[in-house]
């Protein structure tokens, strides 16, 4: 098990969802002077995206994200980009919010089923962060957030071993192992199948360092090389023409993580017969489990150092719509299978008073004005009290 996955997952997931509203402001975009007041303008997006990436790159949050531990559940991970998304004058509801998770969660999943080699998922991480970038070109100070987050993933993964990285391939793929929804991007380039598998080419290049397949060599007991024989592979691979570059400015040359959406063309996704089918296996934050306790004291400190810009309370907020109609998000929210739907998290955990006292900070930083029926007592759902700030 490695402790270091969640930093990168937690980035390429960010980048993804960062792609996807961008997309979906520019297709909503009315010009400034013909916008009714509850209608995008480009002020409104480039707004949108300078919140949610200056709150998802602050210091503190980083520090904390990057402190080793263990990945987080489906549904605490969610829970982390619901306030992540919100963290503008943008809102989302129920339906458009669980859309953007799952394009998320299956970009980033094909990303990693295709990395030529487990270090690459470093490479994909970079080329979320590079667009990342162009995205605030205009304001300096986030952009020095986003290039310290870069120099921080090159002094943590830069000396990992191949053997390291492939240990966090294994646990995103893990992560996402049971997730099938079908994404219509994928299907019209027929990367993926009706059943919301992926299909893995049989062609291109091979990763860095390694040799195109057909070559059998054969050794003697000294380690001589006595033959060799040749056999079809099947396939059309090519040899790698270089490296892609680590550092903070360079040729990435991979091409996985780039922004999917800059050709403009619909995105939908669906829910596949064999998600479905174990929708009834995921459940796994539905019942309590002896992580559990742990789990929310993390997510704790890292919610705790996410700090989300505060709206004057004449600002009324934007609703985007990731649906082409309203009809549309509406019937996706009723026909979405129960177990999917994240709007519930239920985990119950007994409190110490160290969570306490972590909890108050975190409810003080959020401005709660209502107060809870009931006082933090020993079996509150810490999660779910999140989900009512």
């Amino acid at each position: 098990m490695s402790l270091r996955t969640l930093p990168l997952l937690f980035l390429n997931l960010g980048g993804e969802m960062l792609y996807i509203l961008d997309h979906r402001l520019r297709a909503q975009n009315i010009p400034g002077d013909k916008a009714r007041k509850d209608e995008w303008t480009e002020v409104d997006r480039k707004r949108v995206l300078n919140d949610i990436i200056s709150t998802m790159f602050n210091q503190k949050f980083i520090e904390e994200l990057f402190k080793p531990q263990e990945l987080y559940s489906k549904k605490a991970l969610r829970t982390v980009y619901d306030r992540l998304a919100h963290a503008s004058i943008m809102r989302l509801n129920q339906a458009s919010m669980d859309k953007l998770y799952d394009l998320m969660t299956m970009a980033f999943k094909y990303q990693v089923l295709l990395c030529p080699r487990p270090k690459d998922v470093l490479l994909v991480t970079f080329n979320h962060l590079d667009a990342i970038k162009g995205f605030i070109q205009d304001s300096p100070a986030i952009l020095h957030q986003v290039d310290e987050t870069v120099r921080r993933l090159t002094e943590t993964y830069g000396s990992l071993s191949a053997g390291e990285f492939q240990l966090i391939r294994q646990m995103l793929l893990v992560f996402f192992q049971d997730l099938h929804i079908r994404v219509s991007i994928f299907l019209k380039d027929r990367v993926q199948n009706s059943n919301g598998r992926f299909v893995l080419p049989v062609s291109g290049p091979v990763p860095w360092g390694t040799e195109v397949p057909g070559l059998i060599r054969m050794f003697n007991h000294k380690g001589e090389e006595v033959r060799t024989a040749e056999f079809k592979h099947g396939g059309s691979y090519v040899a790698a023409p270089k490296e892609g570059s680590f550092e903070l400015y360079g040729d990435r040359v991979l091409k996985l993580g780039t922004n999917m959406y800059s050709v403009n063309r619909p995105v939908e996704t669906h829910m596949s017969g064999a998600s479905k089918n174990v929708a009834s296996r995921t459940q796994d934050c539905i019942a309590p489990n002896p992580l559990a306790k742990e789990e929310l004291n993390l997510l704790a400190r890292l919610m705790g150092r996410m700090e989300i810009k505060k709206h004057s309370g004449t600002e009324s907020g934007f609703r985007l719509n990731l649906f082409t109609t309203d009809e549309e998000e509406e019937q996706a929210a009723l026909s979405r299978p129960e177990e999917l739907s994240y709007e519930v998290i239920n985990i119950q955990a007994t409190q110490d008073q160290q969570r306490n006292e972590e909890l108050a900070r975190i409810m003080g930083e959020f401005e709660i004005t209502d107060q809870p029926s009931q006082s933090a007592s020993k079996g509150d759902d810490l999660l779910a009290m999140m989900d009512e700030l």
